[in-house]
């Protein structure tokens, strides 16, 4: 039995359960779920049943798809309803997240106006309440409590603990909040269960924004209280009418298990938007919804059709993020639409990428605040240069406007996937210029994953997650890979700011403990402040002895260890690399900056079978 197989349990259910087990139990807890995965399970309509036993059986019962109640767990051994099965259970399986809007929902009718206003709608709070207060402390503690236990400490108790503090903040209107601690326990579980997927900068990510998020519900006012609360669910406010012209179609296949497809497309002012399909299945899902017709209005285009032609739209819905709502008030009809060189959609080009990519860090940002608008796209025209090995493997790179060497990667590693062959075949045509569309990669140097681009001889576009090219379409069919030179690895490649990163990382998988073991750390802050970040090595100096201080009362035992403390201070180290990381970022996107091309190669001769690997991106986590 796996996770997958399982029925979603909703996040009071887990902690409920967990709270009722007697301390012996409790201790108990972790192994019985590694047994309880052990075990045969079998689904049967609604209802989950899982042997635990050759006389006992586990039944998660999920009408809707979710377990919601705490009787909708039972168990046939002697000791239920007090045994340990049913917690393990529901610790097993995935945490529900009930309050939040489906990816890709239609939008609902607009209600008319009443005399009463929902929670989402109404005016912001000037300051949080007692009881906000109070759930934002819970959940600050328990943030707090991961970190100082680490991945390796942080079981089933633990994550029970983050569970209630979530939902305790939904009820009290805290939805921001309450997502992050939920995202920090589905990576607790992936870490701890060793899926391939995981990534301690991820689980880095989701710590720092529970934390400061619960830190600052205290302190914000007005419309930073309203941002710092969240929305529970996503609005779709009307948008009149809109005259829509296709860019591109590019798959989503998440780990999470969801797949489908989303098609760009853009407004005669130049805002971008997206229609999408993504629901629970792979890449076979999102390449067979690739030629399902769209869902909106009356309009018969499939989603590779509407990726280059145009719609007109009455009574549109758009949530902050730019998704269009499927409401029944929604009329479309097929219209003409526009090629990447003609306008409306050439403008898209026009802009610097220095600026473009100002606006896409912005929409990236770890920490950016939600409902925040804008795109991570960016719109080049590039000359090829082939392709640049790296640790890795190879990526491919081009030359953008000002001379910026641009990295280029797959947007999706999935074999089932044209991405990767269609980025090895055109680092076999150096010297080929194109219009492209790529999606911003956070790095110290300037990088993309490559979405689309137009076809290279010259004739329509390429969606390069679901059309493959062939070597006819090359300029020279015959041409082998080639290796680019060498290339600086950018403006932020020798700055000592990972000597701090790498201790903010630590502390995630091993916990408070090991950081305090360090000892003397004066060597790595003064290299540090040599590279001009002397508030990065107070930081580290202040994280390390805050790790490794343990006051002792009068008969000279240890006193619990300060975890506020501490959390505080390893917050405020995780945000300021992330702060600096994306200045180095947007530095490197600068044509000033960009180092020139240098002249020795990169390695030797490609091998005769094939074109060079490309390097894989990470995968997104949620839809």
């Amino acid at each position: 039995m796996n996770a997958d197989q399982l029925p979603p349990a909703a996040p009071e259910v887990t902690a409920t359960l967990v709270e009722t087990l007697s301390p012996r139990l409790r201790k108990r807890l972790d192994a019985a779920v590694t047994k309880l995965g052990a075990r045969p399970a079998h689904r049967d309509g609604d209802t989950v049943t899982i042997q635990v036993d050759d006389e006992s059986e586990l039944r998660l019962h999920a009408p809707g798809g979710v377990v919601a109640r705490v009787e909708d767990i039972t168990c046939g051994c002697l000791l239920a309803p007090a045994c340990v099965h049913r917690a393990a259970a529901a610790c097993a399986a995935p945490t529900a997240d009930q309050a939040t809007e489906p990816a890709e929902q239609p939008a609902p009718k607009t209600p008319e106006p009443t005399g009463a206003t929902e929670p989402d709608a109404a005016a912001p709070q000037e300051t949080a309440s007692d009881a906000q207060r109070t759930a934002a402390d819970a959940l600050w503690a328990a943030g707090a409590a991961v970190l100082e236990a680490g991945v390796d400490g942080a079981g089933a108790v633990t994550q029970s603990a983050l569970l209630r503090a979530a939902h305790t903040a939904r009820l009290r209107r805290l939805p921001r909040a309450a997502a992050a601690a939920l995202s920090v326990v589905t990576l607790l579980r992936a870490a701890r269960t060793g899926d391939p997927s995981y990534r301690t900068a991820d689980l880095v990510t989701a710590l720092a924004e529970l934390l400061g998020t619960a830190r600052r519900v205290g302190t914000a006012s007005g419309a930073e209280l309203a941002a710092v609360c969240g929305r529970a669910r996503r609005p779709y406010s009307p948008d009149g009418s809109l005259r829509l012209y296709g860019l591109f179609t590019e798959p989503v296949v998440t780990d999470s298990g969801h797949g489908g497809v989303r098609t760009w497309v853009a407004g005669g002012d130049g805002r971008l938007f997206t229609v999408g399909d993504v629901a629970p299945g792979g890449a076979g899902r999102a390449l067979g919804v690739a030629d399902r017709a769209v869902r909106l209005g009356d309009s018969a285009l499939t989603h590779r059709e509407l990726g280059r032609a145009g719609l007109a739209v009455s009574g549109a819905t758009v949530s902050p993020d730019g998704r269009l709502g499927a409401g029944k008030g929604v009329k479309a009809v097929t219209a003409r639409g526009a090629a990447w060189t003609e306008p409306p959609l050439a403008a898209l080009w026009e802009a610097p990428p220095a600026e473009q990519a100002a606006r896409a860090l912005r929409a990236v940002s770890r920490y950016a605040e939600p409902d925040g608008g804008g795109s991570d796209l960016l719109f080049l025209d590039v000359e090829l240069l082939g392709a640049v090995r790296e640790p890795g493997g190879a990526c491919l790179l081009a030359r953008c406007a000002g001379g910026v060497p641009v990295r280029l990667t797959v947007a999706d590693d999935d074999p089932a996937l044209p991405h990767r062959d269609n980025l090895a075949l055109l680092a076999a045509a150096p010297g080929t210029r194109l219009r492209i569309i790529g999606r911003l990669v956070p790095a110290p140097h300037p990088r993309l994953t490559l979405l689309a681009c137009s076809h290279p001889t010259g004739e329509g576009t390429v969606d390069l997650g679901l059309d493959r090219l062939r070597r006819a379409d090359l300029p020279d069919p015959k041409a082998r890979v080639h290796l680019a030179p060498a290339q600086p690895a950018g403006s932020g490649a020798a700055s000592p700011l990972y000597l701090l990163e790498r201790r903010v990382e630590q502390t995630v998988p091993a916990g408070r403990a090991a950081l305090g073991l360090l000892g003397d750390v004066t060597a790595e802050a003064r290299r540090i402040r040599r590279g001009g970040l002397p508030t990065a090595a107070d930081l580290l100096i202040a994280l390390c002895a805050a790790a490794g201080r343990r006051e002792r009362d009068l008969f000279g035992r240890l006193l619990p260890a300060d975890t506020d403390g501490f959390a505080a201070h390893w917050l405020a180290a995780a945000r300021y690399t992330a702060a600096v990381s994306e200045a180095l970022c947007s530095a490197a996107w600068n044509p000033a900056d960009a180092a020139p091309t240098g002249d020795a190669p990169t390695g030797g001769a490609p091998a005769d079978d094939g074109p060079a690997p490309v390097s894989p991106p990470a995968r997104a986590h949620a839809v």
